[in-house]
């Protein structure tokens, strides 16, 4: 943390005060509203909070863990009415509209040249950034991918698909058995965005898919219809868990700890969820979403999560003191391990937790991910675009015969949204 402290940007008496000695300690409030409600994420950022009030008696921290979902729909409210003086949420065009709506602090200082965060985080520079300033720091971010039942495939006499025939064959021996391919609780939109997200990635590739998210491309695209018939083979031949629309995806994960169905398509997130559920790390393994198009270079979807200033934080050197803290090498490390978030870290400086999956989530976008990195479908298109598209998406795998009114929908909504 003190390699971090030399070269922010923060005052000197925050500086001091994160370094430790008693008498320079930070005072007055710091109020810090989370989603992090889910158990794991909840459980990391509360001790990670204790340490910071640790080290900082005399501060009075409030902390507000707000529903996951909930938070979605009150952060602007929250924002506008009674600011916390730090958040959490994501990067790149999620934060866009509040920065547009002056809600979040510009925080360029902690990012000024020569900085630690500006030399340990600058992979991640450019989806903190908005109109030439930085209105964030990151502290996680993970791999997307498939996550199977190795017991299962085993017992069937499958291996990884490595194309998407051979997903498609793996999912009818799978249906054979009486399993359901894949589980998804899709009530909240995302997780079919994580489907679309990488059957495009994989049927037209990352510049494509980037294209479309800038509005350059039309929903009615050949191109895009293609991703979506590809889509329908799996739906159309049950690969999804029913009632899928109704589901949390939360919900979802007991088809895949009981067995009913075989996969999930996730974050790493998700694992520490199904290893609470029984599974052990011989039944469960990961794998790449495969190849589709022959020749598209491999891209992969990993999110970074972040967090940010209240533009009427009332309390502004002390967030400030607590964003120097949540980048540091050492926070970075323990709260991205195996037994906390189990996700990657941002800070070049911090370590890769010894996990199986972190391992692989981090060979996997270090090696052979050529095509390119992107946040994730709702935080790379525009909100009003995303929320309607997700829709879509939603509507599609209950109803793959409407894609032609949804594809003529989504078309109106770009043109409006561009």
């Amino acid at each position: 943390m003190r390699s971090i402290l030399k070269a922010t940007a923060v005052s000197l008496a925050t500086l001091v005060a994160l370094a430790g000695p008693a008498s320079a300690e930070l005072t007055g409030n710091l109020k810090i509203n989370l989603d992090t409600s889910n158990p794991a994420p909840r459980a990391t950022m509360e001790a990670l909070i204790a340490k910071f009030q640790s080290a900082n008696p005399a501060l009075n921290i409030t902390t507000n863990i707000i529903d996951r979902e909930a938070y979605k729909t009150q952060i602007r409210n929250f924002l506008s009415a009674d600011a916390p003086d730090v958040l959490n949420w994501y990067a790149a065009n999620r934060m866009k509209p509040y920065v547009n709506a002056g809600l979040l602090e510009d925080v360029s200082d902690m990012w000024a040249d020569g900085t630690s965060i500006a030399n340990e985080l600058a992979s991640t520079k450019g989806a903190l950034t908005i109109d030439g300033k930085q209105w964030g720091v990151p502290y996680t971010y993970y791999q997307w991918g498939i996550y199977y039942r190795k017991d299962i495939y085993e017992e069937l006499g499958l291996n990884e698909p490595a194309n998407f025939d051979e997903m498609l064959s793996n999912c009818e021996a799978m249906l054979a058995s009486g399993r359901k391919c894949y589980t998804i609780g899709n009530k909240y939109l995302w997780t079919g965005a994580g489907w679309f997200d990488y059957l495009n990635l994989r049927t037209n590739g990352f510049d494509f898919h980037m294209q479309m998210a800038a509005g350059e491309i039309e929903w009615t695209d050949q191109r895009v219809r293609k991703t979506f018939e590809n889509w329908g083979k799996l739906i159309r031949m049950g690969a999804f868990i029913d009632d899928n629309q109704n589901k949390a995806w939360q919900e979802s994960l007991p088809f895949i700890i009981d067995g009913s169905a075989g996969a999930i398509l996730m974050g790493n997130f998700a694992v520490a969820p199904m290893r609470d559920g029984g599974l052990t790390d011989d039944q469960l393994d990961f794998h790449q979403f495969p190849a589709i198009t022959p020749g598209i270079a491999m891209a992969e979807d990993a999110p970074t999560d972040t967090f940010h200033i209240a533009a009427k934080a009332k309390n502004k050197d002390n967030a400030r003191a607590f964003l120097a803290y949540i980048v540091s090498a050492d926070a970075q490390t323990e709260m991205n391990n195996g037994a906390n978030l189990g996700q990657l870290p941002i800070n070049s400086e911090a370590s890769v937790d010894d996990d199986k999956f972190l391992k692989q989530g981090f060979e996997m976008l270090s090696s052979n991910s050529p095509g390119g990195v992107a946040q994730f479908f709702d935080r790379d298109f525009p909100a009003e675009m995303a929320q309607a598209a997700m829709e879509g998406m939603q509507e599609f795998m209950v109803f793959p015969d409407n894609l032609d009114d949804i594809l003529e929908r989504l078309e109106s909504v770009r043109q409006d949204v561009y």
